[in-house]
């Protein structure tokens, strides 16, 4: 995969869910990677797109605020997320190490001041 590394290619890649953003990076740089180019199976890529439009659920965007129960819907999101990295793992075959970070903003929503 392509990234902006000294070497301008990684085989250490995170899944990890953002807003707006695909949901694969280089481990090293931080380079956000093209999901459609990613050498995973369409079904997979389509498991890994539905579960990350699902990303920040847990918090009301409109009032800037964790909705009821957010914590919950985090945690179920971040036990989907680390399957589908074990999904990727299996069909990449060792060919990238795969890491996966799960999501904490609920907490930091839960513990804000307001």
């Amino acid at each position: 995969m392509h990234c902006f590394c000294e070497q301008k290619e990684t085989y250490e890649l995170k899944i990890e869910g953002d807003v707006g953003a695909d949901f694969v990076w280089c481990n090293q740089c931080g380079c956000n990677l093209d999901l459609e180019v990613f050498p995973i199976s369409n079904e997979l890529k389509s498991e890994l797109m539905k579960w990350g439009t699902q990303y920040g659920e847990w918090i009301d965007w409109d009032i800037d605020k964790l909705i009821f129960n957010g914590i919950a819907m985090e945690e179920e999101h971040n036990k989907q997320g680390a399957k589908l990295s074990e999904k990727v793992k299996n069909e990449l075959k060792k060919k990238y190490k795969i890491k996966f970070f799960p999501s904490s903003m609920a907490r930091s929503y839960a513990n804000k001041k307001y």
